[in-house]
């Protein structure tokens, strides 16, 4: 989400007890909250390990039952110097080397950890390795890290104008495979430059977010082979007032479950800290129908519409009174007075809201007719919520087991 100057590393609502464990959301979470903690020590970037409280009314405990025993069974993720390591192995060392430790709660050991909590609460679930981020200090550090390098370089205002397969060596049936003509060849224009520039792109990774579904259909047939995007935005409200005395975790509710509700969709309307110790509740989810949704069936835009979604990043205070009967389910205390809305952001989803559980994807294309994999185009598509926890394993995943295992095998 944009606009937000603290992020959240989530080992746990985002790292296994919501996902399947053998998806990559689980497995690059889970790594990635251990790159993440790792590096916030090594480059001075502000975090907090605040842990997380997912509290339960009646219905809600085998809910909550459930997420523990899942938390229970993860295994660690490959690269982890634990990876490799069965459950039973990992446990003989000790809870430190449980890759997920979680602790089921009573409703009155909850309240006793956050006394505002409502009565009504039965059981919570402790997740005491979750923490909070300076996400632009995190994103500063990475950017220090490429322009202090001797081989990498950041050109900044700038967009892709398009891209295009380079396959002159094979049209000339010339034998090389590995011949520095073949690859993509990327059009960009930086600023409100009318001329732009092109450079060819041996390997080109596609990270565009909510554009990069565009990057990718632009290459495709127009067929079924191209991929759709949903866009679901979410809304913040900062809050200042009673009913939260003294509150030091994040507090997530159950989320709705059930025959037209599912976990993958949202999360619930949380309690959120940043460093400095400020309230948020969110995010709500809405869902946003695209310009031209009646035509585009298919959710696949057209270029001119692309950026539709950066006129919606207004906070929209009509949505406050939805997120204050949310919150109140669990903090009763909350005043709706006192809540005031504050930043919004938009997910990049590639199923609709009745469409399940989504793992991240990502694709390879290649610009050589005929099965040649080379020169790969890797998109990388709907890295939504945990995006940024994973953030560092995406990395390590794309070099180490995408590019690297290609060229060792290819």
């Amino acid at each position: 989400m944009s606009h937000f100057a603290d992020s959240y590393v989530h080992p746990s609502a985002q790292s296994g007890l919501y996902y399947p464990p053998d998806s990559l959301k689980t497995r690059l979470c889970l790594r990635g909250r251990d790159m993440m903690y790792e590096r916030c020590k090594a480059y001075s970037v502000p975090y907090k390990q605040v842990g997380k409280l997912v509290v339960a009314k009646e219905h809600q405990q085998d809910y909550v039952r459930n997420l523990h025993k899942k938390s229970l069974k993860l295994q660690w993720p490959p690269h982890s110097p634990q990876s490799g390591q069965g459950f039973q192995e990992a446990s003989a060392h000790g809870e430190g080397q449980v890759v997920l430790p979680t602790e089921l709660l009573t409703g009155e050991q909850a309240r006793e950890m956050e006394p505002d909590l409502s009565e009504d609460i039965v059981a919570a679930l402790w997740c005491p390795l979750t923490g909070i981020i300076d996400s632009h200090a995190f994103m500063e550090s990475l950017e220090k890290d490429i322009t202090d390098s001797e081989n990498g370089e950041l050109v900044y205002l700038t967009r892709v104008v398009r891209v295009d397969p380079s396959t002159r060596s094979r049209a000339l049936n010339a034998p090389d495979l590995n011949n520095p003509e073949d690859g993509w060849i990327v059009q960009v224009a930086t600023g409100d430059a009318e001329e732009g520039d092109a450079m060819l792109a041996r390997t080109l990774i596609n990270a565009s977010g909510l554009s990069s579904t565009l990057i990718l259909n632009a290459l495709l047939p127009h067929n079924n082979s191209r991929m759709p995007m949903y866009y679901a935005r979410g809304s913040y409200a900062s809050y200042h007032g009673l009913g939260v005395n003294s509150v030091s975790h994040l507090i997530y509710p159950c989320p709705e479950t059930g025959p037209n509700a599912h976990a993958f969709q949202s999360l619930g309307t949380h309690l959120t800290l940043d460093l400095q110790g400020k309230i948020r509740f969110g995010p709500d989810i809405e869902w946003i129908e695209p310009p031209l949704a009646s035509t585009q069936s298919d959710h696949i835009l057209p270029e001119e519409e692309a950026d539709f979604w950066t006129k919606l990043l207004i906070p929209d205070e009509s949505r406050i009174p939805l997120m204050h009967q949310a919150v109140i389910d669990y903090l009763p205390g909350v005043s709706l007075a006192g809540l005031q809305p504050d930043y919004c952001g938009m997910r990049p989803k590639l199923v609709p809201p009745w469409g399940g559980f989504q793992d991240f994807v990502f694709r390879e294309d290649f610009p050589a007719c005929r099965g040649v994999a080379q020169n790969p185009m890797l998109s990388l598509l709907g890295i939504e919520s945990p995006g940024l926890t994973s953030s560092l394993a995406i990395a390590e995943y794309v070099v180490e087991d995408v590019l690297c295992r290609k060229l060792n095998h290819g």
